[in-house]
């Protein structure tokens, strides 16, 4: 991809670099210029710069974009339920059993695969050749609202909301038992499992910062409806987290119960609310979704 070539003049001096390329980089924020720049992306008169370089006007700043990967994987026409769409980004509400990206087991039949035959060439390479346009994942058997970004600049421009937490994710699950609070926050690190490197854990042994906050919509015998808002994004957090405080996921075979719940495909966690800056506009879109069918009826059941 052809660099971008940008001019900085007298009224940039004094100004970071990665506020300079917020400035002129449309669609891109300056979370996302710094992550350019810690890229290798950018070269200020011909050198790297560090991210908290000052400009003194006059200098000529290059960036090149990610260049988009050349996408092996196969477009197939798999039925979508778009929530939003437009030029940047799509938001889809995910079936449970549907996996985002193509993996070892499962090579197609992914959304991934699906999003390719519904946007064409209109994907983000960022991701890479087998997440073309994924911003972030959910499980396989987990259901809800997911965004994919159209271009590289919003993919850069969402990628820093998430690393900064302004993308804001909410979800409602049903959990094993009844907590005792209305409300509360799990802020415990999660990890690679010691001795199951597909399993995640709450260790302080090579592990990161994770926070959820959960809050009870209602109680039922057994069981209790929550939501919950993640404040960090790891891998099985809500699912991890809740188990650690004893009310696993309803559903949740690996964290859970190993038997499955007569009635349910996968686990009772659903991503209800999405709300994200606008990568192109600055605008704030706020969209949320409905519980699925099985989430509802087993509901109805409990309520019985």
């Amino acid at each position: 991809m052809e660099p971008k070539i940008l001019q900085a003049t007298s009224e940039d001096s004094g100004a970071r670099i990665d506020s300079f390329l917020a400035a002129q980089l449309d669609g891109v924020s300056r979370s996302a210029a710094a992550r350019l720049i810690e890229q290798g992306c950018v070269l200020c008169d011909g050198k790297l710069p560090g991210k908290s370089y000052r400009m003194t006007g006059g200098e000529t700043v290059s960036v090149t974009l990610p260049e988009a990967a050349e996408t092996q994987v196969a477009a197939q026409n798999i039925a979508l339920d778009v929530v939003y769409e437009d030029d940047d980004v799509i938001v889809v509400n995910k079936p449970t059993g549907l996996v985002v990206h193509p993996a070892p087991g499962h090579p197609d039949g992914t959304l991934v695969n699906a999003l390719l035959h519904h946007c064409g060439d209109s994907l983000s390479g960022v991701g890479g050749e087998k997440r073309p346009g994924v911003v972030h994942r959910i499980d396989r058997d987990t259901s809800g609202l997911i965004i994919a970004a159209k271009n590289d600049a919003a993919h850069l421009g969402l990628a820093a909301q998430l690393a900064d937490h302004t993308l804001a994710r909410t979800y409602e699950c049903l959990v094993v038992g009844n907590l005792r609070e209305d409300c509360g926050t799990v802020d415990a690190p999660i990890g690679r499992h010691h001795t199951d490197r597909k399993k995640m854990a709450v260790t302080p042994h090579n592990s990161r910062h994770a926070v959820t906050h959960w809050e009870v919509i209602a109680r039922y015998p057994g069981a209790t409806h929550v939501r919950c808002r993640l404040e960090t994004g790891r891998t099985h957090q809500i699912r991890v987290h809740m188990a650690h405080i004893g009310h696993p996921i309803l559903g949740d075979t690996v964290y859970g119960a190993k038997k499955a719940v007569p009635g349910l495909t996968g686990q009772c966690l659903h991503a209800v609310g999405l709300r994200f800056i606008h990568p192109r506009t600055g605008e704030t879109v706020e969209l949320s979704c409905g519980l699925p069918e099985e989430f509802e009826k087993y509901l109805k059941k409990l309520s019985k």
